[in-house]
């Protein structure tokens, strides 16, 4: 069970939002020789890889919303993966899995809205309309600047592939100046669904090709400076040492 600490007041723009701090043993990672869980017995699991940034887009939301007790992790080991995970659990494959209900749902951006309005906690998509319709269409960006403009860039030259799309994500940060994030003074799926990738490629591009995505980008790197405030963000960062071999093993 996780342990609950004294909470911790965090400034997010002009809101100040009050987060407890929970320690939490991490498992070990599942591999070729690991015996499989008791699955569909009850229990509610999250399959992710401690290093995958599509995966740890659901983490956040769980740890966010306080679900520690309510979701199980059991983490997988993608460069030696069981057979029973494609055979019993997800055929794809791939994390990130959520074990629910008796079924298995995938794909990291169907998941995060999927435990948002499933699970108790606070919510992550706002009830204003126009934020709610602004997050919505800012997730599915998100799901192409992945799937292509990211992606291609290690292919390709970096700076002229990747660098427009951060661009957009520096001008979409201006949409609500109320705050650091993408809805202003509130945190949401938005931000959730983002930053796992902005840090993953940040922590690569200047390793590899020295490029600093945050140069002229001052909104983008407040946002990360925010966001590595919350806990619910910063205890699920991997070693930078592994991001590389990691997030090519989970695409």
């Amino acid at each position: 069970m996780a342990a609950l600490t004294a909470a911790s007041l965090v400034p997010c723009g002009f809101l100040w939002r009050t987060f407890l701090t929970v320690n939490e043993h991490l498992p070990t990672p599942l591999d070729a020789i690991s015996e499989p869980p008791p699955l569909f017995d009850g229990t509610t699991r999250l399959y992710p890889n401690y290093a995958c940034p599509f995966a740890q887009c659901v983490w956040i939301t769980r740890n966010y919303k306080g679900l520690h007790d309510k979701i199980k992790l059991v983490p997988i080991d993608l460069q030696n993966r069981p057979a029973w995970y494609k055979e019993k659990v997800y055929n794809v494959n791939k994390v990130p899995a959520l074990e629910h209900d008796g079924k298995i749902i995938g794909e990291s951006l169907d998941l995060i809205k999927y435990v948002d309005s499933n699970f108790e906690g606070p919510s992550l998509l706002p009830n204003d309309p126009a934020k709610k319709e602004f997050a919505e269409e800012f997730i599915a960006f998100i799901d192409s600047l992945i799937n292509m403009t990211v992606h291609k860039s290690f292919k390709g030259d970096t700076v002229k592939e990747a660098g427009p799309d951060f661009d957009h994500l520096e001008n979409a940060l201006h949409k609500f100046d109320d705050g650091p994030f993408f809805l202003g003074h509130e945190f949401s799926l938005a931000d959730i669904a983002c930053i796992p990738f902005v840090e993953s490629f940040q922590i690569l591009s200047s390793t590899l090709w020295n490029y600093d995505i945050t140069t002229g980008r001052p909104k983008l790197a407040r946002w990360i400076e925010e966001l590595n405030k919350i806990d619910a963000y910063k205890t699920t960062k991997a070693d930078p040492k592994v991001a590389l071999e990691s997030y090519k093993a989970c695409i």
